[in-house]
């Protein structure tokens, strides 16, 4: 049984949200950010980087105390405004390749401490610290963990007729994405989607592992603080993005590394030879099509590895993973490369960059080698999640990406 309920969410004046939505601070480039910051006084972004407006970079404690203060301008200037009843929120976004649809809800973190709410991913614990300092201090939520449920004719019913009426929202990114919000305010569809996800055992984190991990640790911080805890309170909930399986796009992540590890070429691909079967393609450029396919762009020339299934031993769901057989094969015993992470070798391209910046980044000299392969399937991660199991760090990059500052949760 998992527990979603509405919120009053802070959220932009209908004639700001354009102008307010941002993507991820760290998807920007110096320049963009720059313009944004520059030229538009009602960017998110203002409010996270908040020591533009002094022309200094703040950071630690500090930083979190401009940000709630940033964000308080907002509301005294009535960019934000908060809803007077508590609701569901639709939200779709359409790019050129497909339409996302889900429902913004608050979740349980005391589904999320039961394993209710399952993971599939390793959090690093000073970050989870971090951030959850992060939350006491600002007192909002503005990123939604990314959730997915399996497909539910009675959801999509009532979200195809909710979406048929004109939306509180609608507008156009630069990256020729729409995006669109609506709100679920009558009491009996709010029940009706209380009810159908009650009646599901288990939802899965498809992204945000930090934030729902950070947030769980806050409500237990304030539970202890708190003499007259109830469980209603707003800190024993967290925001969330709750999408069916089939709305949820994964791409794969492709790995370069610096070098070969004190490894010639030709001692290099003599080691590969005993877990892979090698093929060289070449200036081809080769994508795998198949699990258990690689691709590799070594000296000008792609080749295909294909997993020598005579030699390795599935043992889990977590051995059948492509990025898990990678780092175990390759990656740690070849090339010396432990922490994933950390390791200043090691660098990532997610999958929704083609091969040809892996093949630019490597013919630069800035890396030696790259290596990619097929995306995980949401089978795959439900299962690693089901066995308590993790995948290694970058194993997916999950889509859909939301605008922050759309909708606020505050607690």
């Amino acid at each position: 049984m998992t527990k979603i309920i509405p919120f009053k969410a802070v959220r932009p004046a209908p004639a700001y949200a354009g102008l307010v939505a941002s993507r991820s601070y760290e998807d920007y480039s110096e320049a963009e950010l720059r313009a944004q910051l520059e030229f538009n006084p009602y960017s998110f972004l203002h409010i996270i980087n908040p020591g533009y407006k002094f022309q200094h970079e703040i950071g630690g404690e500090k930083r979190f105390g401009m940000v709630k203060n940033r964000y308080l301008e907002f509301k005294e200037e009535k960019t934000f405004i908060q809803d007077e009843q508590a609701c569901y929120y639709i939200y779709n976004i359409k790019t050129r390749e497909a339409s996302c649809c889900g429902i913004i809800a608050a979740t349980s973190v005391e589904d999320y401490e039961k394993d209710v709410i399952r993971r599939h991913e390793d959090t690093i614990a000073h970050r989870e610290e971090l951030f959850k300092e992060y939350l006491k201090v600002v007192g909002f939520n503005t990123e939604p963990v990314l959730l997915t449920y399996p497909d539910d004719a009675i959801i999509n019913e009532l979200l195809e007729e909710r979406m048929k009426s004109r939306p509180e929202y609608e507008f156009a990114t630069y990256n020729k994405e729409i995006h669109s919000l609506w709100l679920i305010d009558d009491p009996d569809n709010i029940s009706k989607i209380k009810a159908q996800f009650a009646a599901m055992d288990k939802l899965y984190i498809a992204d945000g592992h930090h934030r729902s991990a950070s947030s769980w640790l806050l409500a237990k911080e304030s539970k202890a603080n708190n003499p007259h805890h109830t469980g209603k309170e707003a800190y024993n909930y967290f925001m969330s993005y709750l999408i069916s399986e089939s709305n949820l796009r994964i791409f794969e992540f492709s790995r370069l590394i610096k070098d070969l590890n004190s490894h010639t070429k030709e001692e290099f691909l003599i080691k590969l030879d005993e877990w892979f079967r090698i093929e060289n393609r070449g200036s081809e450029i080769y994508k795998p099509s198949k699990k258990h396919h690689f691709n590799m762009y070594l000296d000008g020339e792609f080749y295909s590895l294909y997993l020598r299934k005579t030699n390795y031993e599935f043992t889990d769901s977590l051995s059948e993973l492509d990025s898990y057989i990678l780092f175990e094969k390759i990656l740690k015993p070849i090339l010396g490369i432990k922490d994933l992470r950390n390791d200043k070798r090691i660098a990532y391209i997610h999958g929704r960059n083609d091969l040809i910046e892996l093949k630019t980044r490597i013919d630069s000299g800035e890396f030696r080698v790259g290596f990619g392969m097929m995306p995980a399937g949401i089978e795959e991660i439900k299962q690693i999640a089901d066995e308590n199991l993790t995948m290694p760090p970058k194993s997916t990059y999950i889509e859909p990406k939301l605008r922050s500052g759309l909708t606020i949760y505050e607690f």
